[in-house]
């Protein structure tokens, strides 16, 4: 199976000694997103668990700790985008996190490390100049230490228009995305180690040469891992989303990277210092501990390696 850490909080950059000890453990709770008394043990045994991928925009208190997982495959996603503390207010700078991203890259190959530039939102600061200008010097950046560029456009969910809204930052339109793609691929075509994929389907822009990639890839498990898996397109995320099925480890409302186009966070950051404050790095879950009326239910967990599924 596959584990992602995770589409629902930055793990590496704030849970990574929870992490850590859920791994010595050997398993991990998950509460269900929409009924937190059920909650599913998940077995994090290496025999089980094909690759890890790890989400985040800051994995730097993650890196030296990285020998650890000496018996698991994993990559990571890393979000890289040029907003600064104005849209994503708890992050390093972008200098910063360049050299994060690299060391990062040094340590376990440049193709486990995945450049996400995603969101693309604009407004009069962050206009289509901004981002042609943006991307190619992150790209130029990060030429030698990834393989690979997703790109991800802005989703206007319900729960984030008013945050979005103070800053001015309204629908793409189809006019902007065309000129940003246009321009970088013309950027990373300059560099051609490197492949540019759209996040989703949402977008299509295969006439550029972009064509819809996934997150949690099943080519690229397969040349990490080395041996072929049977996956299913994960069928708990949107229909525009390609990714193989995974299952996530996070908790929504528990991210501090401060960013108002954020999915994850439906509340506001009250919410999230709240939880902050309950959680436990030696409790199997991320949030919190377990509750006499919470119901455990064991997960079957199984690999995913030739068809030859391992239960436990």
């Amino acid at each position: 199976m596959i584990i992602s850490a995770s589409r629902r909080t930055d793990i590496p950059a704030f849970y990574s000694p929870w992490f850590f000890n859920r791994i010595k453990e050997g398993y991990v709770l998950v509460p269900n997103p929409f009924n937190s008394k059920m909650i599913s043990k998940v077995s994090l045994n290496p025999a089980v668990i094909d690759c890890i991928v790890f989400w985040t925009k800051n994995p730097a208190p993650m890196i030296e700790k990285l020998d650890k997982l000496e018996d698991y495959k994993y990559y990571f996603q890393f979000t890289l985008n040029p907003y600064g503390e104005k849209l994503e207010n708890n992050l390093p700078s972008v200098a910063k996190r360049i050299d994060i991203f690299k060391r990062l890259s040094d340590k376990i190959g440049r193709e486990k490390v995945i450049w996400r530039y995603d969101p693309i939102l604009t407004n009069e600061e962050f206009n289509v100049s901004f981002h042609k200008e943006a991307f190619a010097r992150i790209a130029d950046g990060l030429k030698d230490h990834t393989e690979k560029c997703m790109l991800g456009f802005i989703d206007h969910y319900q729960h984030i228009r008013t945050a979005v809204g103070q800053f001015n930052i309204k629908p793409l339109a189809k006019e902007e995305i065309e000129e940003i793609a246009v321009s970088f691929r013309q950027t990373m075509d300059a560099y051609p180690t490197l492949q540019l994929d759209t996040c989703t389907s949402k977008v299509d822009l295969r006439h550029l040469n972009i064509p819809a990639g996934l997150c949690v890839d099943k080519e690229l498990i397969e040349r990490i891992t080395g041996y072929p898996i049977l996956a299913k397109k994960d069928k708990n995320q949107r229909n525009i989303c390609n990714c193989i099925e995974s299952i996530d480890i996070g908790t929504y409302e528990s991210c501090l990277n401060g960013c108002i186009y954020c999915y994850a966070i439906k509340g506001n950051y009250n919410s999230v210092e709240y939880n902050m404050k309950k959680h436990d790095k030696h409790s199997p879950l991320l949030i919190g501990n377990l509750s006499e009326d919470d119901v455990v239910k064991e997960r079957d967990m199984k690999s995913l390696r030739n068809g030859q599924y391992s239960l436990f």
